[in-house]
């Protein structure tokens, strides 16, 4: 069976984001998709050291929460990063897991893992942030999946986003969309294999020129 992670990035584990999630989990089980949500949000995650010791040990040098979703993220078919809007960005906790997390997974398989992201906010800033974390998926080889807007939702409390019918249909529509991906990648690799990944090039200037 498939599955998809899904990473909850705020500090209320049954807030507006998570609102948005279950919406997407409903359709995730109905597609017939495992599911996994790993709170993120409120724990004590530091940034990334920049040590480069996860190129040896296969893991963060930290070893937290990030290592915990570094090997389900290796063994599930896709990712769903939410996260709540803080002035214009993610959450300072999700960043700091993700940052470390992409860093530590350089040369790893995960190449054609579908991502997509979800924020949540009262009112502006959703644009921002949600641009930030899709970045994350497209510099590691990991497809988005779309929807029918912008992955959001609105609202100041859970309730609030019950009444966002746009945005939750939004939520549905993606992980149809999510699902009819991994359906698809899976058939493909079996049939095609999936598209050969060139590593030699690093632009680092180191000659000088």
């Amino acid at each position: 069976m498939s599955k998809v992670i899904l990473l909850n990035g705020s500090p209320h584990p049954d807030g507006c984001t998570a609102a948005a999630l279950a919406e997407m989990i409903k359709i995730f089980e109905q597609e017939g998709i495992e599911t996994e949500v790993i709170q993120v949000g409120g724990r004590n995650i530091r940034g990334c050291l920049s040590c480069s010791r996860c190129r040896k040990l296969g893991r963060c040098v930290i070893n937290d929460l990030v290592n915990e979703v570094r090997s389900k993220l290796l063994e599930a078919d896709g990712m769903v990063i939410g996260s709540p809007v803080f002035y214009g960005s993610p959450n300072g906790e999700l960043l700091s897991l993700l940052d470390r997390l992409f860093f530590s997974l350089e040369g790893t398989s995960k190449h054609m893992k579908v991502g997509a992201s979800v924020v949540s906010c009262r009112r502006g800033g959703n644009t921002a942030a949600f641009d930030v974390l899709n970045k994350y998926f497209l510099s590691a080889g990991m497809p988005l999946a779309p929807s029918t807007y912008w992955n959001m939702v609105h609202g100041f409390t859970p309730e609030d986003v019950m009444k966002d019918a746009e945005g939750l249909q939004t939520m549905r529509n993606l992980a149809r969309n999510m699902a009819f991906m991994i359906k698809c990648f899976a058939d493909g690799k079996e049939k095609y294999g999936y598209p050969e990944v060139e590593t030699k090039e690093f632009t680092c200037f180191q000659d000088g020129k």
